[in-house]
């Protein structure tokens, strides 16, 4: 059985903190280890994690150290974790129940795969589920252009070798740093796949990133867009690159929606109350 290490790295998130620990310790999944990384939080953060304690919590260690933001306390942890499997989550979201177990089934049937990502529940502050978002097949046509990356870093596992490789997310971005970690991956030829599965709960609440900072997050992601697309790198006059870079940008959202539209994910069987199960 394959190990897999969980990476939350957490800033006073002890409102939402309690559910991200728990959503992985009722895993069916024996082989697991939860690293925490706090980045000294002062909401209670601290005093929550001392009282997990006991056989139920022997799967999770945390550390509360000052770090140089949510990037760098990913790679620290990263570089911590001794899993087989890695993944990534935030400490206001949550693993649905079967997602590790089915995980590793994919990874183990698929040996030349190298990342894995299935679907997500957008949930409000208070954990009620909003809507689904179901995800097409990889694509990187739709990956490089399209503002809005196909690939949701909360329901995403990596194999360890790509770290082990020497692979690691920028620490000079603070907000788009999954993105242009995928499209690097990508452009060294790892393998991805998408599977059709709800593996996690993704929390809309007004503190988050993607509530609070959307603008930047937005301008990190145009920035890496232009550093390694293939459109940026190969057209060397400026006026056609721009002409290409737009052109592709109209393609890239018509591609995932059509994709989208003719799978059906946008009919009302897609909703949470009727949703296909994990398998």
């Amino acid at each position: 059985m394959n190990k897999i290490s969980i990476i939350t790295p957490s800033l006073n998130q002890c409102a939402y903190l309690g559910e991200t620990l728990e959503s992985i310790r009722i895993q069916n999944y024996a082989n697991v280890e939860h690293l925490v990384l706090d980045g000294v939080s002062t909401d209670g953060s601290v005093a929550l994690l001392l009282a997990k304690t006991g056989p139920e919590w022997q799967h999770m260690s945390w550390v509360s150290e000052r770090d140089g933001g949510c990037t760098q306390a990913l790679n620290k942890g990263i570089r911590l974790a001794t899993g087989d499997i890695i993944g990534w989550l935030n400490s206001d979201d949550r693993y649905r129940p079967g997602c590790l177990e089915l995980v590793a089934k994919i990874f183990e049937q698929n040996p030349d795969i190298d990342v894995i990502y299935g679907d997500f529940t957008f949930m409000n502050e208070h954990g009620t589920h909003l809507r689904v978002r179901r995800e097409i097949e990889f694509s990187r046509l739709v990956l490089f252009y399209h503002r809005i990356s196909p690939i949701p870093s909360t329901a995403t596992f990596f194999r360890r070798r790509i770290f082990d490789e020497g692979n690691f997310f920028d620490e000079s971005l603070q907000f788009a740093m999954d993105y242009e970690f995928f499209v690097r991956l990508v452009n060294k030829g790892y393998r991805f796949k998408h599977i059709h599965a709800l593996l996690a709960d993704f929390r809309l609440h007004p503190t988050s990133k993607t509530c609070a900072t959307g603008a930047r997050q937005l301008a990190e992601t145009r920035m890496t867009m232009h550093k390694y697309s293939p459109v940026a790198t190969r057209v060397k006059n400026k006026t056609l690159r721009d002409i290409c870079l737009y052109a592709m940008q109209i393609a890239a959202p018509f591609a995932r929606y059509t994709e989208k539209l003719l799978r059906g994910y946008y009919l009302p069987d897609s909703i949470i109350g009727r949703e296909r199960p994990i398998r």
